[in-house]
C-alpha cells in the first residue's frame, strides 16, 4: 500500500486541529484560529520522527515535548497551572478520539492496512474517520460544557440548628427567588423532625400555590459564605432532586 507523506501530515494536522479546537472550547480559551492551526502544524510533525531510527521511549519523550509546544503555541503561557490544564485536556480529548478509532478497529475489522480497517471486504477509511471524528468531539464538548454548568451549581451545605450541624448537599437554583420578610427561603426534602418555632410561608409557582412549613436556621454554603436567620422550608415535591437542599438564587449574588 502506497502512503504519501504529505497526505499523512495533512491528516495529522487535521486531527490535531480538531483536538486543539476542542480544548479551546471546553476551557474557553481566548485564542485565534491561526494559533490553533500553527499549534496543530507543530503537532503534525510528530509523524516525521517515525522515519528515524529511535526507540519507543525516545518517541514517547518527543511526543510529550511536541504536545507542550502545541499548547504553548496555541494558548500561550500564563502560569504553570494554566499550561498544565491545557496539556491535560489535550490528552483527555486525544484519548477519547483514539479510543473511538480503536473501537472501530476492534468492532469492525479483522485486519488493519495503513489507514484502512478491513472486515470481510468492508473498509472504513480515513475519509470516514475525518467526517465522523468532528461529530464525536462535538458531542463530547457539548456534554462536557453542560456537565460543567450543572456541576458548578452544586455546593456543600452546613445547616446549624438545635446545637447540631447537618452536613448536606445543596443545589443552587437560580429560579428559586423566594423571600419572606426580607429573608431568603431554601427548600429541603428531609423530614421535619425539628423542634422550635414554625413559620407558614405562602408561595406561588407556575403549577399552583401553597404554604411551606419553615424554621429559621443559619446556613453555611461552601464557596458562597454564611447566611444567618434564613428560612428552611420542608417540601415533599423535591424527592427527585439529586441533592438534599435547594438553595436560593440570591445566595450567589450576595
Amino acid at each position: 500500500m502506497t502512503v504519501y507523506i504529505d497526505g499523512v501530515i495533512f491528516l495529522n494536522l487535521y486531527f490535531d486541529f480538531l483536538l486543539l479546537m476542542s480544548v479551546s472550547t471546553i476551557l474557553k480559551r481566548n485564542t485565534s484560529i491561526f494559533r490553533l492551526l500553527l499549534g496543530a502544524f507543530f503537532g503534525s510533525l510528530t509523524i516525521l520522527v517515525l522515519f528515524f531510527n529511535i526507540n519507543s521511549f525516545q518517541l514517547f519523550l518527543i511526543k510529550i515535548y511536541l504536545s507542550i509546544i502545541m499548547c504553548l503555541v496555541s494558548f500561550g503561557y500564563k502560569d504553570f497551572k494554566y499550561t498544565f490544564k491545557n496539556i491535560l485536556f489535550l490528552y483527555i480529548v486525544s484519548i477519547l478520539l483514539g479510543g473511538f478509532m480503536y473501537m472501530l478497529n476492534i468492532e469492525f475489522s479483522y485486519e488493519t492496512k495503513g489507514f484502512v480497517f478491513l472486515n470481510k471486504g468492508l473498509g472504513v477509511n480515513y475519509i470516514f474517520l475525518s467526517i465522523i471524528s468532528p461529530c464525536i468531539l462535538y458531542i463530547y464538548v457539548k456534554e462536557m460544557r453542560k456537565y460543567k454548568v450543572k456541576i458548578g451549581n452544586y455546593y456543600k451545605v452546613n445547616i446549624f440548628l438545635e446545637n447540631k450541624i447537618l452536613k448536606l448537599n445543596g443545589y443552587l437554583d437560580t429560579g428559586n427567588s423566594l423571600k419572606y420578610s426580607g429573608k431568603m427561603v431554601i427548600l429541603t426534602n428531609i423530614k421535619n423532625n425539628f423542634k422550635g418555632k414554625k413559620y407558614l410561608i405562602p408561595y406561588m409557582v407556575i403549577n399552583g400555590s401553597g404554604v411551606l412549613e419553615c424554621i429559621k436556621v443559619d446556613v453555611e454554603v461552601e464557596g458562597l459564605g454564611i447566611f444567618k436567620d434564613i428560612y428552611l422550608g420542608f417540601s415533599n415535591n423535591l424527592k427527585n432532586l439529586q441533592s438534599d437542599v435547594l438553595l436560593n438564587g440570591y445566595m450567589r449574588e450576595e
